[in-house]
């Protein structure tokens, strides 16, 4: 289990990293492709409820309880050096349960968690058929996040679902009622266009609300493809790719197995995979004790800078 110091040092990292430029957050589905994102040189990573439930064999409709996701983010924010931040999709009940949350996920070594203000039988932020709650619910919810944290550098994220739902002025709304609710950051979803993306952040300027903005880049959704740099154009500080990995990874497995069920060998795959020494270096094979199968008490190195 992570100590508290470097739940500290990660929460503090991500607000150093938000406060200074814009960052990509890819995500994480298990501990090796969190391992994989640091040696790219990504300062954070995102820990998707979606890849997790499908990592599950599961779809993203909140069935992951709290402990299942707790103990996964936990193995992958454990993984590596670089903080982590964790979908916790509804908060799993009421603000009591939302208190459970903070507690669980700080103790889990993450940097700060997202809560969003769907109905709890909750949908894909970009499919259609969602429902939110009263903005009152949201903002318990928020409050009770805020107070359960037990320092000050572990991040609340409000993501609205607002605008598919109830129009653009809705989920403006929303996300200052959050920011006063004392949200960190907040995380408008499923906008349309970039030109939507600009007019929610200058709404956040011109009514004094100062915090980090967040945006969600995933495939097949409502929002178009948008380059990091052009959402830092538009006011965001941080920009996730929450399951890019995970479709990458799926289609290649789905791809592999399809042509070795025809042909009979993986040999024509071979330029394809990690070779062994590789996915040993990665895992730092040598570092861990042979007889405890830990790492050596030396701390996370980074390969590479971002």
């Amino acid at each position: 289990m992570t100590t508290e110091r470097s739940t500290i040092s990660k929460g503090q990292r991500l607000r150093e990293l938000l406060a200074t430029r814009t960052i990509a957050m890819p995500g994480a589905f298990n501990a090796l492709t969190a391992l994989q994102i640091e040696r790219a040189g990504f300062d954070a990573l995102y820990v998707s409820g979606a890849t997790i439930s499908a990592a599950r064999g599961l779809p993203d409709i909140g069935l992951i309880s709290l402990a299942e996701m707790a103990a996964d983010a936990a193995v992958i924010a454990n993984a590596v050096a670089i903080p982590a931040l964790v979908d916790a999709d509804t908060g799993y009940g009421p603000p009591s349960m939302v208190r459970e949350a903070v507690r669980e996920f700080e103790r889990a070594g993450l940097a700060g968690m997202q809560l969003e203000d769907q109905e709890t039988a909750k949908k894909c932020g970009h499919l259609p058929g969602k429902r939110v709650v009263p903005i009152e619910d949201m903002v318990a919810k928020l409050t009770a996040a805020v107070q359960a944290r037990s320092h000050p550098d572990f991040l609340i994220v409000a993501r609205t679902d607002a605008r598919a739902v109830e129009g653009m002025e809705a989920a403006i709304r929303r996300a200052k009622a959050y920011a006063d609710a004392g949200a960190d950051i907040l995380f408008p979803e499923a906008l349309l266009s970039a030109e939507e993306f600009g007019a929610f952040a200058r709404e956040m300027t011109q009514s004094g609300v100062h915090v980090p903005l967040m945006a969600n880049m995933t495939e097949f959704g409502k929002t178009p493809y948008l380059r990091v740099s052009e959402f830092e154009a538009l006011g965001y500080r941080a920009v996730l790719f929450p399951v890019s990995a995970l479709r990458v990874a799926a289609r290649a497995v789905e791809t592999l197995l399809a042509e070795l069920t025809c042909v009979g060998t993986q040999r024509e795959w071979l330029d394809r995979m990690m070779p062994r020494q590789e996915l040993y270096d990665l895992l730092r094979y040598d570092d861990h004790d042979a007889s405890t199968g830990r790492p050596h008490e030396r701390g996370h190195t980074r390969t590479s800078g971002s």
